[in-house]
């Protein structure tokens, strides 16, 4: 039986910034990084994982003797222990080499599903990143109706009550989202949106890719059948990582080689994957075990409560940050702030249409020891549809619960002297 929710103390941010071997690195003294959404820093345990797999245990895995065994453990006290921290089944947790790579591999194996079913639909968004986009459009090519929940091209919102009339029919088969959209950051409600999929009969796709550097999800709690993110964003190596829900996992045909169809994590990924990547994701375990026992000490919790009591950890410590940032941005007027103005409805991935190319500002904050990115990145979609010049592009600027106050407040004193 589950405990109450376990209440969140003020994040240690010195604790948490001597988990990240980046801070003292050389390299990245008086430098304040602001591309979080483009890849996170990774942390010390995945760095160490990593470094041993290579060093002692670089074999292949699953063969019959000590150091194969022990390099075959390895990667499955990663999917074992990332299972545990979202909830699902051990074999419900798939690794890939990118989420778009994944999202392409399940969107084939849609297409084959619904071959020679008349009528069937998907429904995408124009507010998705184009990995969550392009791969379910393409089906398309094959009579499947597709489908556009389209968002507000003021605000970047995804109603869904726009949502409602796509499901009227009962044709859909999936509906695909993002958490959060990488340009607007808007936490959209997935709970309500699965719901509403669900009652529709249709599965649901969700791109966590821009959420969950900001928390690792409570699967049964979110309720999708399918929950995407990018391990490089989450503080692990350079892996796509997908939860397929086994329903939805056994009714789609096998992508894999025909003798692996019958283990689920096998079946969506084609090729072998990289054995020292997926064993070092255990170190993003690791990390979030070691904030929990930092701040709430040794409990009984499960992993899915330690995994959710360090959820709420970061987001408390994100939300301080971020709306003094959200507040100096919407008191200009040479600007144009994307996605919601309170900290609490958003992801701290802020992006800005500027009066004139991105990229440019996003170099002179260089020279002031601030990174940060310029461009559309791959959100061409929801550009387009906020009206965006796509030639001018966005300034992005994204934290995390390790980015501290100081680094807040050194980005808006970079802004203000370059804009």
């Amino acid at each position: 039986m589950p405990h109450a929710p376990i209440a969140a103390p003020k994040l240690d941010l010195a604790f948490v910034r001597a988990q990240f071997p980046a801070f003292e690195s050389p390299a990245h003294q008086g430098q304040a990084f602001f591309e979080n959404a483009g890849g996170s820093y990774p942390c010390r345990q995945v760095v160490d994982r990593l470094t041993r797999f290579y060093l002692h245990r670089k074999v292949q895995p699953y063969a019959p003797y000590d150091v194969s065994e022990v390099a075959g453990a390895e990667m499955d006290e990663a999917r074992a222990r990332l299972a545990a921290l979202m909830g699902v089944a051990v074999d419900e947790v798939s690794f890939g080499p990118s989420t778009s790579q994944n999202t392409y591999v399940l969107a084939n194996a849609l297409r084959q599903h619904l071959r020679g079913q008349k009528g069937r639909a998907v429904v995408v968004t124009d507010q998705d990143h184009e990995a969550n986009s392009g791969a379910w459009r393409r089906l398309a090519d094959e009579g499947i109706e597709v489908r556009e929940w389209k968002i507000d091209p003021q605000t970047g919102h995804l109603d869904p009550a726009r949502l409602a009339p796509l499901l009227e029919d009962g044709k859909v088969a999936l509906v695909a989202f993002p958490h959060c959209s990488n340009v607007v950051a808007e936490i959209n409600p997935v709970v309500e949106i699965c719901a509403m999929a669900r009652a529709a009969g249709a599965w649901t796709c969700v791109d966590g890719v821009s959420y969950a550097p900001h928390g690792f999800p409570d699967i049964p709690a979110l309720g999708c059948d399918i929950y995407l993110f990018s391990a490089y964003k989450t503080y692990g190596p350079h892996q796509g990582i997908m939860v397929i829900r086994r329903p939805l996992g056994e009714a789609l045909p096998n992508q894999g080689h025909y003798f692996n169809g019958g283990t689920l994590y096998k079946r969506f990924t084609p090729a072998g994957p990289d054995h020292a990547q997926v064993a070092a994701s255990a170190g993003m375990a690791d990390y979030i075990d070691a904030l929990f026992v930092q701040h709430h000490g040794v409990t009984h919790a499960t992993p899915l409560e330690r995994n959710n009591a360090v959820h709420a950890l970061m987001r408390g410590q994100e939300v301080r940050l971020l709306q003094p940032l959200l507040d100096y941005l919407a008191g200009r007027n040479d600007l144009r702030l994307l996605g919601p103005r309170d900290a609490g409805a958003r992801a701290p991935t802020v992006a800005v249409a500027l009066d004139r190319p991105a990229e440019p500002v996003a170099a002179a904050l260089a020279g002031r020891g601030i990174m940060a990115g310029g461009g559309d990145f791959y959100a061409v979609r929801p550009l387009k549809a906020m009206g965006v010049d796509l030639d001018r592009g966005v300034l992005r600027m994204s934290f995390v619960h390790y980015t501290s106050e100081a680094e807040v407040k050194k980005l808006i004193g970079a802004l203000d002297r370059v804009l």
